[in-house]
C-alpha cells in the first residue's frame, strides 16, 4: 500500500457525527442500509497535515475493474494525465494534471463517498509526487487515457481499439436520464445540482414515461454531457436508490415553453409559469445558481443538498406537497420524551402540526409535518441521531394524519396540537429559513441575543443543559452567535432545552444547527 501514516487517508468511522454518507446526496434515510445496520461513514483523518499531491491512491477496487472507471473519478475535477492500475492488489494511481484539482477531488471524496461498481472505494494522497509508469506494461491504461484526453479537448479519440470501446465523440449536448427503484422523489433542482458540475446546464425537462422519472438536460457544450454520462451513469443520487441510467438523447436542442417545477430554461428566466404551474421563486433560483459548483467541493457539499431540499420545501409550499407528512419514531427514551421535545427537535426541519406519543408504546411516536418534503427532511437527517441518550429510528408512517383523542377523553398529555403554534420556522413562503436547513451538528448557532448578555451568560445557561460548552464567538452585531457544544447529541439536547428560551425584555432565543465550526 502506497502511504503512511501521515498520509491524509480516508478511513472508516460509525459515529453519528459523520452526516454525509456513500452517494451523491445523503440520503433521506442514509443511516440505514437494507440489512437495517448502520451504514458506514467515510472521513478523512488528517494525522500529521501530509502534504497534498497531483497523484492520488485508490484502495479496494472491485475486480475486474475498467481504466474508464477509475478515470471517471477524477474527470470531473481536471485533466487526468497518467494512469497506474494495480489489478492484483485491488489498487490504482490516478495523476491529475494539477496538485489544484487533486485537492478538490479529496474535499469532495470527503463528503461524498466515491463509489465503482456500487463499491464504495478508498482515496487518499499518494507519496508520489508524480507517476512514472512503464509504457509497454501500462499500454491499455495510456490507450485509454489517450481517448479521455482527445474527448475532454474537444477532439475525437484515436483509433486504438481500448479506447474507441468506451469513448466516441459526443453525439449531442442533451442526455436522456432515467431515474431507476426511485424510492424518495427527485426534483428537477436536485438534477441541476447534480449535473451543474460537469459544466453549464442550459435547460432541463421532466416527465413520466411508463412509470418511470425520466428528464431531458441539455449542456451548453457535447463535451460536458459526455464527462457527465462517463461519472454518473449507474450512479445514486441517495443511498442505495434513485440509479441514474444516461443516454445520449436523439435531440441536439431541447424547447422549453415553461419556467416551474417540471421544466427550465436557464438561459430565458422570463418565460412564464404555464397554468397552474407555481412560478420558479427568484430566491431559489440565486440560491441554485450561487451553489452550482458546490459538489464540486469550492463549497460544502451539504449545502447544495440543502438548497435543493429548501427547494422541494418551497415547492411544496405552493401547493404541490409530497405524499406521506406523517412520521414513525421509534426508540424514544420513554421516561424523558414529551410531545413538546419532538415539536423542538423535529421543527428544525419542517413545521410540525402534530404530535402522538403511542399510549400502549411510549418509546415511538408519530409525528405530522405540513407536507411529504418536510417529512423526508426531518427523516434524512434525524433518523439515527441521539436524543436523550438513545439512538433514534424515523420512518415515513403509513398513516396520513395524526388523530387527535376524543373529545373529553383524557390521553396523559400524549398528543398535542401544533398546528397554530407561532413557533413554525417555515410559515412564511420564501423564508431565509430555509437556506439554513443543516443537519445536526456540535455547532448551533443562536440568534435574537438581546445586547446586555455576555458570553459567559451563554456559557452559562448552555452548561446548565448537561453539556460541555468547547467554544463560542459572537458575531459582529452581537446579536448572533456560534457556540459549539462536545458533542452532537449534546447539542441536540441544548436546542431542545433553550430553543424559545425567555432572556427577558420579550427576547426569545432562536437556537438551530450551523454548518459552520468554531
Amino acid at each position: 500500500m502506497d502511504g503512511i501514516a501521515s498520509d491524509v487517508a480516508v478511513g472508516v468511522k460509525r459515529s453519528s457525527d459523520e452526516l454525509l454518507s456513500g452517494s451523491l446526496y445523503n440520503s433521506p434515510n442514509s443511516s440505514v442500509t437494507a440489512n437495517g445496520n448502520d451504514s458506514k461513514k467515510l472521513r478523512v483523518e488528517d494525522s500529521m497535515g501530509s502534504p497534498p499531491s497531483r497523484v492520488i491512491h485508490i484502495r479496494k477496487l472491485p475486480n475486474e475493474v475498467s481504466e474508464t472507471e477509475v478515470i471517471a473519478l477524477g474527470l470531473p475535477f481536471g485533466k487526468v494525465t497518467n494512469i497506474l492500475m494495480l489489478k492484483g492488489k485491488n489498487q490504482a494511481f490516478l495523476e491529475l494534471g494539477t496538485e489544484e484539482a487533486a485537492v478538490t477531488m479529496v474535499n469532495y471524496y470527503t463528503a461524498v463517498t466515491p463509489q465503482v461498481r456500487n463499491v464504495p472505494v478508498f482515496i487518499q494522497y499518494s507519496n508520489h509526487k508524480e507517476l512514472k509508469t512503464d509504457s509497454a506494461l501500462n499500454q491499455r491504461a495510456q490507450a485509454v487515457l489517450q481517448a479521455v484526453s482527445a474527448v475532454q479537448e474537444g477532439g475525437s479519440p484515436s483509433s486504438d481499439t481500448a479506447g474507441e470501446s468506451v469513448l466516441t465523440p459526443a453525439p449531442s449536448p442533451v442526455l436522456r436520464i432515467i431515474i431507476d427503484n426511485m424510492f424518495y422523489p427527485v426534483t428537477l433542482d436536485v438534477l441541476q445540482q447534480i449535473f451543474s458540475k460537469f459544466g453549464t446546464v442550459m435547460k432541463i425537462i421532466t416527465f413520466t414515461k411508463n412509470n418511470q422519472f425520466q428528464a431531458l438536460l441539455q449542456f451548453s457544450d457535447p463535451v460536458n454531457a459526455q464527462q457527465a454520462k462517463l461519472s454518473l451513469d449507474g450512479q445514486n443520487i441517495y443511498n442505495s436508490c434513485c440509479t441514474l441510467r444516461i443516454d445520449f438523447s436523439k435531440l441536439v436542442n431541447l424547447n422549453v415553453k415553461y419556467n416551474n417545477d417540471k421544466s427550465r430554461d436557464y438561459t430565458r428566466p422570463e418565460l412564464p409559469a404555464g397554468d397552474g404551474q407555481p412560478p420558479v421563486d427568484p430566491s431559489v433560483a440565486a440560491a441554485l445558481t450561487k451553489d452550482s459548483t458546490s459538489l464540486l467541493g469550492a463549497i460544502s457539499p451539504l449545502s447544495a443538498a440543502a438548497a435543493a431540499a429548501a427547494a422541494a420545501g418551497r415547492v411544496a409550499l405552493s401547493g404541490h406537497s409530497g405524499p406521506g407528512g406523517v412520521l414513525l419514531v421509534s426508540n424514544l427514551n420513554e421516561e424523558m420524551v414529551t410531545p413538546q421535545s419532538l415539536f423542538t427537535l423535529f421543527g428544525v426541519y419542517g413545521d410540525v402540526q402534530r404530535v402522538k406519543i403511542l399510549y400502549n408504546k411510549k418509546d415511538s411516536a408519530l409525528i405530522q409535518m405540513s407536507d411529504g418534503n418536510q417529512a423526508q427532511l426531518a427523516m434524512s437527517h434525524l433518523n439515527g441521531q441521539k436524543m436523550y441518550g438513545k439512538i433514534i429510528r424515523v420512518t415515513l408512517s403509513k398513516h396520513q394524519t395524526v388523530q387527535l383523542p376524543r373529545e373529553g377523553l383524557d390521553d396523559q398529555g400524549l398528543t398535542k396540537d401544533f398546528t397554530s403554534s407561532p413557533l413554525h420556522r417555515f410559515k412564511k413562503p420564501g423564508s431565509k429559513n430555509f437556506q439554513n436547513i443543516f443537519p445536526p451538528s456540535a455547532t448551533l448557532h443562536l440568534s435574537n441575543i438581546p445586547e446586555n448578555v455576555t458570553e459567559d451568560d451563554l456559557r452559562l445557561l448552555f452548561s446548565n443543559s448537561g453539556g460541555t460548552v468547547k467554544a463560542f464567538k459572537f458575531f459582529q452585531d452581537r446579536k448572533m452567535a456560534l457556540l459549539q457544544m462536545a458533542t452532537v447529541e449534546e447539542a441536540i439536547q441544548a436546542l431542545i432545552d433553550l430553543h424559545n428560551y425567555d432572556m427577558g425584555r420579550g427576547h426569545r432565543l432562536r437556537v438551530s444547527f450551523s454548518k459552520s465550526t468554531i
